[in-house]
């Protein structure tokens, strides 16, 4: 295996009300759904900036292209990243088309919404991409939020039920009919539904306890917003 550093992708979506996190919208407005988006792609940008990348890459879908959205040249400006276009198609030929540029030398492809995922696990993901050919890092809901490849890509982003509870298990049935040797990532859990607002409330109540010791939140950004909502209230 090459020893250069991954890169990291970022994939997100523009965050623009009545089209981000829809399965949120009752429990909150939709305006108040894309602020939540928006927090959740800079918090995730921020930790691919603290773990020290080679190359940090927007992949990214917005009305238009993503050469015509302020919003994302703004953010690959104040990161430092490259910006590219998801394109058109199933999630798994976006994620293909944003993972093979960068294949041959290495990236990681992650989500945006595990937003309370600590740094030093999405840094692990990076580590174990430099030595394994497939890094897959599971979430709770039956998916996975960090896919890593590295070399030749694996014929795993066709024939799967994208959205369903299988993701993760239909993808490493893949890789073992292929012959694919894959390494596992830290799990964690996605922010999808209103369960998941409220657990990640609960989870950020407990890290602000413990912050008065010491450490940062993983996710300052998605904080401030669940706050400014009424959300999130931390113990005085």
């Amino acid at each position: 295996m090459s020893p250069s550093r991954p890169a990291l992708i970022v994939f997100c979506r523009e965050p623009v009300a009545d089209r981000n996190k829809s399965r949120l919208i009752g429990a909150m407005t939709a305006a108040a759904a894309a602020a939540l988006s928006d927090a959740f792609i800079c918090d995730a940008l921020a930790k691919a900036v603290s773990i020290g990348s080679s190359r940090i890459v927007i992949a990214a879908s917005a009305a238009g292209g993503v050469e015509r959205s302020k919003y994302f040249r703004r953010l690959a400006r104040r990161f430092g990243a490259e910006l590219i276009d998801q394109g058109d198609g199933s999630l798994g030929k976006r994620m293909a088309r944003a993972l093979e540029p960068f294949s041959s030398s290495g990236a990681l492809l992650t989500g945006t919404d595990t937003p309370s995922l600590p740094g030093a696990l999405l840094a692990a993901s990076v580590e174990a991409l430099c030595r394994n050919r497939v890094v897959i890092a599971p979430s709770l809901d039956g998916g996975y939020y960090a896919l890593g490849v590295r070399g030749a890509m694996p014929p795993i982003f066709t024939a799967i039920r994208w959205g369903s509870g299988g993701v993760f298990d239909s993808t490493v049935k893949r890789l073992k009919r292929a012959g694919i040797r894959y390494a596992l990532g830290p799990a964690w859990y996605d922010v999808d539904r209103w369960a998941d607002v409220m657990l990640l409330a609960a989870h950020l109540r407990l890290l602000a306890r413990a912050r008065r010791r010491a450490g940062a939140s993983p996710c300052p950004a998605t904080e401030s917003v669940l706050k400014r909502l009424g959300v999130l209230r931390h113990d005085r």
